[in-house]
């Protein structure tokens, strides 16, 4: 039964907005603070409640506890979508498939990891800290795709070329960061034995593919579990255990376009991701609930070094390695682009949230005042759209939500 007209918008501005990943956020922060005002544990012991206490459940010892359900189960489905863009962007026609146009966002791009990796790193020498906070250089690295990308529209308005630039920027920082999470964040003891499970999986979803399965559920019960189960096995972080079996899926030979939203592109691997797309909205918002909770007395050296990572470090990296590809290698922007343009990107990229959070915990797998401060530097990442108005504004660009509003 479809729902009633006046409803549509509602359910629309919700999932278009990534508003449920912002509505669990304030829900965990909100609830964290009132057990802290109240010396309560409620969180904590919602968060790692051991849904099967009868049975424990493989490394964890602490048994299946809800946030597991949702960090390395639910969450695989999260990077799934996430690999599918990536995938795409290099097939054929795709934003990354042609080195000459992709060249300068990709030199971006490992501005945008390099710069707040280093500043973060420095940042715990200086502080002398870096044995207890130096795994975190990662976190800073990350970009929120979702959020930048709705940030990027409001500031450039729909069809600025420097969208493109940013969408680029951001599947290609999709792509490192999925191979630091699997290389740098071993959720377990490593046994690598285990990654033949993964080749059986990929090579059982080739075969489907040959076979002429069309079915994603096919793909996700049988060579996607595999994968999941080789990867938890062997202490790669689970999250990332269906990625492998994304290329096996069937799918268009040509890309059609970033968020391509209208409905032609009906292959098995889009199908896919439009099946998932809106649940998975509800599973950032559970992903939110579960990691978000911190306490404001959290604030630490952790906050701060994350903080200008992802403020600093991010903005600089990506301006310097652009002008690098500009000046130097006389690499081209987009047209209708120039390095005024980076800089406000770079302080877009420098939302960087669902990632950020997620890689906070797989850097502080334990909970505790470490985990809980750069938690804390990841969650101030919303303000980097306060920082990209000002710096766009410094610079005389026209700030496209203001002319909509001017007009209306």
């Amino acid at each position: 039964m479809s729902q009633p007209t006046g409803d549509q918008p509602i359910r629309n501005f919700l999932y278009s907005n990534s508003m449920f990943l912002v509505i669990g956020s304030l829900l965990a922060l909100i609830w964290a603070n009132a057990d802290g005002w109240f010396s309560g544990h409620s969180y904590h012991n919602f968060v790692h409640v051991n849904l099967l206490p009868f049975a424990s459940h493989g490394h964890d010892a602490h048994g299946l506890t809800f946030h597991f359900v949702v960090n390395d189960v639910l969450m695989a489905l999260f990077f799934a979508i996430a690999a599918k863009e990536v995938w795409e962007s290099i097939l054929p026609g795709g934003a990354l498939s042609n080195i000459r146009t992709a060249a300068t966002p990709l030199l971006a791009t490992a501005g945008g990891v390099v710069g707040p990796s280093v500043v973060y790193i420095v940042g715990a020498l200086v502080v002398g800290q870096y044995a207890e906070l130096g795994n975190g250089w990662a976190i800073p690295c990350a970009t929120d795709i979702a959020f930048s990308y709705l940030i990027a529209r409001l500031i450039f308005g729909n069809g600025h070329p420097a969208i493109s630039f940013l969408l680029l920027l951001a599947i290609a920082d999709d792509a490192v960061g999925l191979g630091i999470l699997a290389v740098f964040y071993p959720s377990g003891e490593v046994n690598l034995g285990w990654l033949g499970l993964t080749a059986a999986a990929v090579a059982s979803g080739m075969a489907m593919n040959r076979g002429g399965v069309k079915n994603f559920w096919w793909y996700l019960a049988i060579p996607g579990v595999l994968s999941w189960i080789s990867f938890y096995m062997s202490g790669i972080h689970a999250a990332l255990g269906l990625v492998p079996i994304i290329p096996t899926l069937p799918h268009a030979k040509r890309d059609e376009g970033i968020f391509a939203e209208d409905g032609t592109q009906t292959d098995t691997l889009n199908q896919f991701e439009h099946w998932w797309k809106e649940p998975v909205e509800l599973i950032l918002g559970l992903f939110a609930l579960v990691n978000a909770g911190v306490v404001m007395s959290s604030v630490g050296a952790g906050t701060w070094l994350v903080t200008l990572g992802l403020f600093v470090g991010k903005p600089l990296g990506i301006v310097a390695f652009a002008y690098f590809a500009v000046r130097v290698l006389k690499l081209e922007l987009p047209g209708g682009m120039n390095l005024k343009h980076v800089t406000v990107i770079g302080c877009i990229a420098s939302l960087g949230f669902t990632v950020a959070l997620f890689v906070s915990t797989a850097a502080f797998p334990e909970p505790g005042p470490i985990q809980d401060s750069v938690k804390m530097g990841a969650l101030l990442s919303f303000l980097a759209p306060v920082t990209a108005i000002i710096a766009a504004k410094a610079m005389g660009l026209r700030l496209a939500f203001l002319d909509k509003r001017s007009v209306a």
